[in-house]
C-alpha cells in the first residue's frame, strides 16, 4: 500500500504519508496523498474485493469453475449500459452510475445464464456463450464509442479498468454497497452455498430453497460487479483469479471462500495498478485492467487445461445436428435460389450508396457505356472493387468457421475461437499505431503473422497428449482474452489514434480497391479448392473420434491440417479487412439448416452464404448513415448477435463436454 501511494509525479516520503493520513496540516503534498493518491488505492481496494467475492458467489451459483463477472458478459454489459447512458441520458449516469451498470451488467448475465442451460451448462458451453454475448455487446459498444470519439474518449480508457479517482465522491456513493453486500453474503449464504454446491436435489432435499438461494447470490454477485465497473471500469479476471487462488489454498467453505477472496481480490487490482503505473513511467499512465487481463488470461488457459483434463473426453455436440430447413427433393432448388440472393445483393451494392444510382446505369457502365464518368468511377473503382473484397473474406471467414466447428465438433465455434482474429488483430495494431512509421503495406502481412503465431500458440497450449476439442476451444477464448489485453494496451498508449484503432478492430471494407482484391484472391483461389478436399475428414469427424481412428486416419494431424487451412482463409480474410466476427459463425448454420451435413456440398454453399452476408453488410453500412459509414462487421455483429441467442436457446438440450 505504501508502494502504491507513493508512486507519481511527486515525490512524497512515508513520513509525509502518515502525517497525512493522521495529522493533515493543508499542505500541497498532504492534498495530493488525501485527495488523489488515497482515494485510488482505497478504489482498488474496494473494486478488487468486490469482484473476487462476485466471482465466488457466480461460481457457486452456475458450479463452474470459469464464471466470474468477465466470463458470464456482466462487465460487457455493465460498460454498455455506462457508455450508453453517458450518451443518451447523462442525467440518469449522475443520479446513479451503479443502478445503470446494475441493470446493463444483470441483462448480460440473465441472458448468458439461461441460454447457457443455466446451472446445467458446462465449462466449455458457458465460456462461449459468455464470450459471444461479450463480443455482441462490445460491437454496439464500439459503434457507439466512433460515433462519439470527442464525448467519451475519456470513458474508453476507464472502460479499460482504470483506478484514476479525482476526488472521494464515486467511493462515498458505492464502499458501503461493497461492504454491505459481502458481509450480508458471508453472514446469511455461506451455509445455503456449500449445500446448493452437493448439487440441486440434494439441496431440495435438506430443505433448501435453490431457485431463492440462485437467484439472491446471482443478484448479489451481479450487483458487486456493477459497483466495480462503476469506481474502476471494466476490470478482467480479478473475479476469476481470486476464488482460485483461495482454493488452492485449502479453502472449500464459503465462510473462508468470501472474505479470503475479497482480500486476494483487493491484493491483485491493487498490483495490477502499481505494476501499470511502473512500467509506464513517472508521467503516463495504463490502466490496471490491462495488466489484470494480462495475467488472467494464462490463468483462464491453464484453468481450462484442467477442467478439460478433469471431464476427460464426453461426447460433444455435432456441428450437423440442425435439422434442414428444405426437404431433400426440393434441395436442389436452393442452389440457384442461393446464387440469386447473392447476385441481387451484389447488385443492390452497387447501385446503393452515398450517391444513389439507377439500375440502368449500372448495366451500361458494365457494357462500357457509363453515362458519366463519375458514374464510371463510382461503379467500376470504388463499389465494385470493395464488393469483391467483402465477398471473397465473407465466403473466407464462412468456411473458415464451418471447418472450425467441424474439427471443434461444436456448433458455436467460429473464427475467434481459435485466436486467429485476435491475433490479427494485434498484428494489425503494431503498423497502424504502435510502429506507425512502418510501411501501410506491410498491414496484411503483419496481420497474417498474428493470426498465424496466435493459432500457434493456441494449438501449442492445447496439446496434451493429442488434441481435444473442448481444451482446444477453451484455450482459444483464453488467447482472445489475453489479445484483446494487448490490444488495449496499444490503444491507451496512442489514444488519439482511437477511431483508426475501434474501426480496424470493427472490421470494414471502407476504401477497399483493386490492389485488395489482388491480394486477396490468390489465397482464395488456393485455399477453397483445398477446403473442399478435405470434405471427407470433415463428414468424418462429426460421427466422433472413433470411427476416423478405426479408419487409420492420424487424428491429431489431421486436425492441424484442417485447422491449419481453417487458419490460413481467416487470416487471409482479416488481414484485409479486420476483425469482422459473426460470419464465421451464422453461415455455416443457415448453411447446414438448409442442405443435408455433407461438406462436398456444405463448403461451396457456405462460401456462398458468407460472402452474401458480408456484401449485404457493407451494403447496409454504406446506406444507414450516408455520407458516414458503419463498419461492415459491427452490422454483421448486428445481425449475428440476434441470431446466436436463438441458436442457443435452440440448442439448450445439447449436452457439451
Amino acid at each position: 500500500m505504501i508502494m502504491h501511494i507513493r508512486q507519481g509525479m511527486a515525490s512524497i516520503s512515508p513520513g509525509t504519508i502518515v502525517d497525512a493520513i493522521v495529522n493533515p496540516d493543508g499542505s500541497p503534498e498532504h492534498q495530493v496523498v488525501r485527495y488523489a493518491r488515497l482515494p485510488r488505492i482505497v478504489a482498488g481496494i474496494v473494486a478488487g474485493a468486490a469482484l473476487g467475492i462476485s466471482g465466488v458467489l457466480l461460481q457457486a451459483v452456475t458450479r463452474n469453475p470459469l464464471a466470474s463477472a468477465s466470463t458470464v458478459g456482466v462487465n460487457a454489459g455493465a460498460y454498455l449500459a455506462v457508455i450508453a447512458a453517458s450518451i443518451f441520458a447523462p442525467t440518469l449516469l449522475a443520479f446513479s452510475s451503479p443502478l445503470v451498470a446494475f441493470i446493463g451488467g444483470l441483462i448480460a448475465a440473465v441472458v448468458v445464464y439461461s441460454l447457457a442451460s443455466g446451472s446445467a451448462s458446462s465449462p466449455t458451453r458457458l465460456a462461449l456463450a459468455g464470450m459471444a454475448i461479450t463480443l455482441g455487446l462490445g460491437s454496439i459498444t464500439s459503434t457507439l464509442i466512433m460515433f462519439n470519439e470527442y464525448t467519451i474518449t475519456g470513458l474508453y480508457f476507464w472502460g479499460s479498468g482504470s483506478l484514476i479517482q479525482r476526488n472521494w465522491m464515486a467511493l462515498n456513493n458505492t464502499w458501503y454497497w461493497v461492504a454491505l453486500i459481502g458481509v450480508a453474503s458471508t453472514l446469511f449464504l455461506t451455509k445455503a452455498l456449500d449445500v446448493l454446491g452437493l448439487g440441486d436435489d440434494i439441496a431440495t432435499s435438506l430443505g433448501q430453497n435453490v431457485r431463492s438461494t440462485r437467484l439472491i447470490a446471482t443478484l448479489a454477485g451481479v450487483m458487486l460487479a456493477a459497483l466495480a465497473v462503476s469506481i474502476a471500469g471494466s476490470i478482467s479476471f480479478v473475479g476469476l483469479v481470486a476464488p482460485h487462488l483461495v482454493r488452492l489454498a485449502g479453502a472449500r467453505r464459503h465462510r473462508m471462500l468470501l472474505p479470503a477472496a475479497a482480500l486476494w481480490g483487493a491484493v491483485i487490482l491493487v498490483g495490477a495498478d502499481v505494476l501499470g503505473r511502473f512500467v509506464a513511467g513517472q508521467y503516463t499512465e495504463l490502466p490496471a485492467g490491462v495488466f489484470t487481463a494480462l495475467v488472467g488470461a494464462p490463468w483462464l488457459i491453464w484453468l481450462a487445461r484442467r477442467v478439460s483434463r478433469s471431464q476427460g473426453r464426453a461426447t460433444e455436440a455435432q456441428t450437423d445436428s440442425l435439422t434442414p430447413l428444405a426437404k431433400r427433393r426440393s434441395q436442389w432448388l436452393v442452389w440457384p435460389a442461393a446464387l440469386a440472393l447473392f447476385l441481387a445483393i451484389t447488385f443492390t451494392g452497387l447501385v446503393l450508396g452515398d450517391r444513389d444510382l439507377s439500375g440502368l446505369d449500372v448495366i451500361r457502365t458494365f457494357l462500357g457505356n457509363a453515362p458519366d464518368a463519375l458514374t464510371h468511377d463510382a461503379v467500376l473503382t470504388h463499389r465494385l472493387p470493395r464488393l469483391i473484397v467483402a465477398g471473397l473474406a465473407g465466403a473466407g471467414l464462412a468456411v473458415s468457421g464451418l471447418m472450425v466447428q467441424g474439427v471443434v465438433r461444436n456448433p458455436l465455434a467460429a473464427p475467434d475461437l481459435v485466436g486467429i482474429s485476435p491475433g490479427a488483430s494485434i498484428g494489425a495494431l503494431v503498423v497502424l499505431i504502435a510502429v506507425p512509421s512502418l510501411p501501410i503495406g506491410l498491414l496484411p502481412i503483419a496481420a497474417f503473422a498474428g493470426a498465424s503465431i496466435s493459432f500457434a500458440l493456441v494449438y501449442a497450449l492445447s496439446w496434451s497428449r493429442g488434441i481435444s476439442p473442448t481444451r482446444l476451444a477453451l484455450v482459444g477464448i483464453g488467447m482472445s482474452a489475453a489479445a484483446g489485453a494487448v490490444a488495449n494496451l496499444i490503444i491507451v498508449n496512442n489514444p488519439m489514434q482511437l477511431t483508426t484503432a475501434m474501426t480496424w478492430l470493427s472490421g470494414s471494407t471502407y476504401a477497399r480497391g483493386w490492389g485488395d482484391v489482388t491480394q486477396l484472391l490468390p489465397w482464395m483461389l488456393v485455399l477453397l479448392p483445398v477446403a473442399w478436399t478435405m470434405s471427407r475428414w470433415l463428414d468424418l469427424f462429426g460421427l466422433g473420434e472413433d470411427v476416423p481412428r478405426s479408419l487409420g486416419i492420424p487424428l491429431d494431424r489431421t486436425r492441424l491440417m484442417i485447422l491449419a487451412v481453417a487458419v490460413a482463409l481467416a487470416a487471409a480474410a482479416v488481414s484485409i479487412v479486420g476483425a469482422i466476427g459473426f460470419i464465421g459463425l451464422l453461415a455455416p448454420h443457415a448453411s447446414r439448416m438448409t442442405l443435408p451435413g455433407r461438406h462436398r456440398l456444405l463448403i461451396p454453399f457456405t462460401a456462398i452464404i458468407g460472402a452474401t452476408l458480408l456484401i449485404g453488410a457493407d451494403t447496409i453500412g454504406r446506406t444507414l448513415m450516408a455520407p458516414s459509414e458503419v463498419p461492415s462487421g459491427l452490422v454483421a455483429a448486428a445481425q449475428g448477435t440476434p441470431y446466436f441467442l436463438w441458436l442457443l436457446a435452440r440448442s439448450r438440450q445439447i449436452r457439451y463436454s
